[in-house]
Parts: structure tokens; C-alpha cells; sequence
């Protein structure tokens, strides 16, 4: 298994981050999956043995059910294990049980602290925008629950390229603790993330974390073109995300996923997360699942590299249109780019050669 810092932090995280939204089975999370405390703590020995150190959760998973479920199956892992929860949707019916404002995000990390059974988050996690509380009150709940010992390190989750530049300038202004990270919704389905989050990642040196790498399942090897979709799915039961805009570059997509994988033997699901790894600016994929089988393969692609030819042809395959400014920066300012720049339109550009 191999470690990366998350972001500036002198934090090391394993490559792969072990996902439990599929604890607990309840309210619409019941679509992913129903691990119970047995199934929870043999599938993170599964991870522990595989050298994995962190794990991902949400008060909201379950409405809080998976929180409580992996605070039991913690007992006598935590030393090994760094822990990583978010907060910002409902937990209740009350106008103030949801969004990012100081009275939310600290009662809900004190909620998080107990359902965990532990006396400090490592990473705490803004889950989504909130576009109605200041801020200055946001970051200063983080600073505060940081130097107050209940909180170690903090990061945003599918926030936009100006929301998350936004929050961490208004941390660098007042002198509150940075973010360290962002996570976010990246695959060989949907690359939207390379337009502006992974430049900024790489611009100002931000840890990455990916939810959904295999897109729901899409990219697993189930899914074909012509074919019924499977039974037992997310996208079965009508999960909804990632959404799918495009479905035959999706299958497009899959035939070459499948080809590369039958070639060298391994699953569809090994070779998508393998890609992932590779692409600049990751530090770590968020990997769940609904049966110990499923998370046997996907550990399996910590151990997986693929050829330059082989990551040729499957971003070729998933390569998106450059959207304005960036294919107009790609026409006529392509000398004067940097790395950041390049990590979206250096693809392109290799594109536009080839055709010539």
C-alpha cells in the first residue's frame, strides 16, 4: 500500500480510503448496501490488512446509524485507523439541524464524537455548499473545533472552484486553520473535476479524496452496452448519482475499461481505480462496498499499474470537451501555461497534435 500526504498537512494516508456509506442500511441509504457491526468490523480488518489507514463516514449516512455502527466495530482498530467524517445536511427537523453555520457544525461534530465512541475527528469535512451562512462564521467553527483539540484537520466536499478558493482565502485572511483537502466526485464517467477543482488542488496544494470512483458501479464491469442493467445495482434501486449525460461515451468508455482488463486479468473495477491513481493531484480513493468480495477486488488496485499505452487509450476514450475559457487558453496561450493549467489541457493538446 502506498501513503501520500494529504494536501500541506504532514499527514500520510493510504491510497485507498475505506467508504462506509453502505453502513446501517437506513432511510435512502438503504439503496447502498446494510452492513451490520460483524460485517463492519471483518471488512476493516479486510482494509487493515491490506495496509489501509483511513476510513470515511458522514452523520448523515444513515442518519447517523453509520457513524454508531463504525464506532463499534472501532474497538481496539482505532490506533490504526485515521477517521474522517462530514456535516452539513439535516439531522433533524429543526430550521437550524442543517447547513454550516458555528451552532450546526459544532453540535454536530460533539454528535459525531459520540456516535464514534472517540475523542477527536482526524479530518473533519464540510459535506456540501452552504450558501446562506457567512463564511467567516464557517471557517471560525472549523478554527474553533481544530484548537479545541475535537478536531484535527479540515476539508471541504463538492464545493465549486469559487467556493473553495473562497473559504480558503477567508481562513488565510483571519488566520484560521486552512483546509487541507477536498473531496469530490471524479471518474472515467464524468471528468468535470479537471476543469477547475484539480487545477486548484495543484495550484495551492490540496489533498484530494474521491467518492465514487467506479461512478456507482457504472464503471465495475456490469454495466454493457445492450444489456439489462443488473439486478441488486445502485443504479437498479434508482440511486440517481452520478448522473450519466452521455450514455454511449459511458459505454464507449466501458468497452475500453473491460478490454484492458481482460488483457492483463484483472477486474474492470481494478483498472478504474488504477487509472484514478495515476491522474495528478489524488491522494487517495474512497472505496465501499455492499459485499466482502467486492472489497476484496477493489483493494486489489492498490497494487495495479498500467502502462502508458493503456492510459493513452482511456483518456482518450473519457476525454471531455474543453469548456470556455480553457479551449480558447488551449488555441492561443498554450506556451504560457503551467502545470495546474495543463493537468486539464495538456490531453487536448496532444489531441490537437495528433490530428495534425
Amino acid at each position: 500500500m502506498e501513503y501520500r500526504l494529504l494536501g500541506r498537512s504532514g499527514l500520510k494516508i493510504s491510497v485507498l480510503t475505506f467508504g462506509t456509506m453502505t453502513f446501517g442500511g437506513e432511510t435512502v441509504f438503504a439503496k447502498t448496501g446494510s452492513t451490520d457491526v460483524a460485517g463492519a468490523k471483518r471488512q476493516l480488518d479486510m482494509c487493515l490488512d491490506a495496509g489501509v489507514n483511513i476510513v470515511d463516514t458522514a452523520n448523515v449516512y444513515s442518519n447517523g446509524r453509520s457513524e454508531e455502527i463504525l464506532g463499534e466495530a472501532l474497538e481496539g482498530r482505532r490506533s490504526r485507523l485515521l477517521v474522517a467524517t462530514k456535516a452539513r445536511f439535516p439531522m433533524g427537523d429543526s430550521p437550524n439541524d442543517e447547513g454550516l453555520s458555528r451552532h450546526h457544525l459544532i453540535a454536530e461534530c460533539e454528535a459525531s464524537l459520540r456516535r464514534l465512541r472517540i475523542d477527536h475527528i482526524d479530518l473533519y469535512q464540510l459535506h456540501e455548499w452552504d450558501g446562506q451562512t457567512p463564511l467567516e462564521e464557517t471557517m471560525e467553527a472549523l478554527d474553533t473545533l481544530v484548537r479545541s483539540g475535537k478536531v484535527r484537520y479540515v476539508g471541504a466536499s463538492n464545493f465549486s472552484g469559487w467556493h473553495l478558493m473562497k473559504a480558503m482565502e477567508t481562513a488565510r485572511a483571519h488566520g484560521f486553520v486552512p483546509l487541507v483537502s477536498q473531496q469530490i466526485y471524479y471518474s472515467l464517467q464524468a471528468r468535470d473535476a479537471e476543469y477547475e477543482l484539480l487545477p486548484i488542488t495543484l495550484d495551492q496544494g490540496l489533498g484530494v479524496l474521491v467518492w465514487s470512483p467506479l461512478a456507482g458501479g457504472l464503471l465495475s464491469g456490469k454495466y454493457r452496452r445492450g444489456q439489462a442493467t443488473p439486478e441488486g445495482t445502485r443504479h437498479f434501486d434508482n440511486w440517481g448519482e452520478p448522473p450519466v449525460h452521455d450514455e454511449d461515451k459511458l459505454y464507449d468508455t466501458i468497452e475500453v475499461l473491460v478490454e484492458i482488463a481482460e488483457a492483463r486479468k484483472v477486474s474492470a473495477a481494478e483498472v478504474a481505480l488504477a487509472w484514478l491513481l495515476g491522474r495528478p493531484g489524488i491522494t487517495s480513493l474512497v472505496i465501499g462496498a455492499r459485499t466482502e468480495a467486492q472489497l476484496t477486488t477493489n483493494l486489489k488496485a492498490a497494487d495495479l499499474s498500467l502502462t502508458a499505452e493503456e492510459r493513452g487509450r482511456l483518456d482518450e476514450v473519457s476525454l471531455q470537451p474543453l469548456l470556455y475559457p480553457y479551449w480558447h487558453q488551449a488555441n492561443t496561450a498554450a506556451e504560457r501555461l503551467g502545470a495546474a493549467d495543463l493537468s486539464l489541457i495538456a490531453s487536448h493538446l496532444k489531441a490537437q497534435r495528433s490530428r495534425m
